[in-house]
């Protein structure tokens, strides 16, 4: 079974997510459920249906983060330093806008582009790993080419 590359922040969060699930929402869901239940006719029901669907939805995310923390494989960025790899925050500067961004290279999982968390497979990560501080990359986007100055590598 491949493992999931992870950051620690990463594993936590999903970890809570998990409990959350396991501790709150499916003990609520198996209630609605039953309610629904209560008010007789099944077929006609759309609470007992929009509960069913709901817990559906609810399983189906357990099975998932069970099986990403069983895969998951934590790596502390903390511990690392040198060249761009997994878990690195880099600020680059776009070199047509000169605007800055800084994204941490992160797993699959945690990913939130939102939140400057970067798919470790995404395009930009993937041009980013091995360069160094001072580096330029190209990077076809989707938007086009976009070509980008590392300002900065930090771990930790």
């Amino acid at each position: 079974m491949e493992k999931i590359p992870m950051t620690p922040t990463g594993f936590q969060s999903l970890e809570r997510e998990l409990g959350e699930l396991k501790s709150k929402e499916r003990p609520a869901i198996i209630r609605a459920i039953a309610e629904a239940r209560e008010h007789g006719d099944l077929s006609e029901n759309a609470e007992y249906h929009a509960a069913r669907e709901k817990q559906g939805f609810i399983e189906g995310r357990i099975k998932e983060l069970e099986g990403l923390l069983s895969r998951a494989e934590v790596i502390d960025p903390a511990r690392l330093s040198g060249s761009i790899k997994f878990g690195a925050t880099v600020k680059l500067i776009d070199e047509d806008t000169e605007e800055e961004r800084t994204y941490q290279i992160v797993g699959e999982a945690e990913a939130d582009i939102e939140h400057g968390l970067l798919n470790i497979r995404s395009p930009l990560a993937r041009a980013l790993i091995g360069k160094d501080e001072g580096d330029s990359v190209d990077v076809t986007t989707p938007g086009g080419l976009r070509s980008y100055e590392i300002v900065e590598i930090r771990y930790g």
